[in-house]
């Protein structure tokens, strides 16, 4: 039994007739009817009733016809894998990223990936550091872009550039109007931040338990964009990745705020399972984000 037997047995198993699937298949009638017939020998049953209006499944050929379905598409799905390394012509990437280097450093390279790879389809779920971490160690994704702590015992990790923690506030906030603030005078005023699990939120509480304080938001809220919105309002205060507020702290909407004596800064990461074999388009992803960390 080989590969041409098969098809033609599915293809006349599909078109109930020697005709029709003679002219789907484009080969002569005669050539066809040979497979068939010598399929069955070598199977030593009958897979097909000749009726007068066609070819009609026996009780032997609808069972080969489920084997042969299974078949053919594990046969499809080994080429469309092995169609991944020759020159990545086909292919999927999927990601996982946390909010700060999903909005601010992953589109751009989305593109730049898209340019050189059209054929490869991409999708990327946006999360929580934690939740990114989880999603790679799962394996319901290939790669991830985290900011923050992660678990160097299960990831191997590629750096993609660095981003400080600030103090915002809207600029009518009273506070913006100081020229100094310590970490006990921004504690009086309501502070809002991301929830925990996020990467702000855990390097912001590392960083506070490091100058012996605790930190105790009124609010929390898994959004950037959210969080903006309340700071627009003028009554609370957050501390928030400075690429993710660059164009408010341009636009003057928000203002920094001059906490002395304490500095956050952070590394962006993009992340992978340790140990695993990544697919061809997690490869070249992972190239093309090593090309770009270099490049800066």
């Amino acid at each position: 039994m080989n590969f041409t037997h098969l098809g033609a047995f599915r293809a006349v198993a599909k078109t109930g007739s020697v005709t029709a699937a003679a002219q789907w298949l484009h080969v002569s009638q005669p050539a066809l009817t040979r497979e068939i017939r010598e399929l069955e020998e070598r199977l030593g049953v009958a897979l097909f009733e000749r009726m007068p209006r066609g070819m009609q499944l026996t009780e032997a050929g609808r069972l080969l016809d489920g084997f042969a379905a299974q078949i053919f598409r594990l046969a499809e799905a080994a080429e469309s894998v092995v169609g991944e390394f020759t020159g990545l012509q086909r292919g999927h990437l999927s990601m996982a990223a946390s909010h700060t280097s999903g909005a601010c450093l992953l589109p751009a390279l989305l593109n730049e990936f898209r340019q050189l790879y059209p054929k490869v389809t991409f999708d990327v779920a946006m999360r929580n550091t934690a939740q990114v971490q989880e999603a790679v160690l799962a394996l319901e994704c290939q790669l991830g872009m985290i900011e923050g702590p992660y678990d160097r015992t299960a990831f191997d990790v590629l750096m993609m550039g660095r981003d400080s923690i600030i103090a915002v506030a809207s600029a009518t906030h009273p506070l913006a109007r100081r020229r100094r603030l310590s970490l006990g005078a921004l504690a009086q005023a309501e502070l809002v931040m991301r929830e925990p699990g996020s990467g702000t939120r855990q390097t912001v509480e590392q960083a506070y338990a490091r100058h012996g304080a605790t930190l105790s938001p009124a609010c929390s809220i898994g959004s950037h964009e959210a969080i903006k919105q309340l700071l627009a309002l003028g009554q609370t205060v957050a501390w928030m990745p400075q690429l993710s507020v660059a164009g408010e702290l341009a636009a003057g909407t928000l203002v920094q705020l001059p906490v002395s004596g304490v500095q956050i800064t952070r590394k962006l990461h993009l992340i992978w399972r340790k140990g695993h074999e990544l697919s061809p388009a997690a490869r070249a992803f992972q190239t093309l984000a090593r090309a770009r960390a270099k490049s800066k």
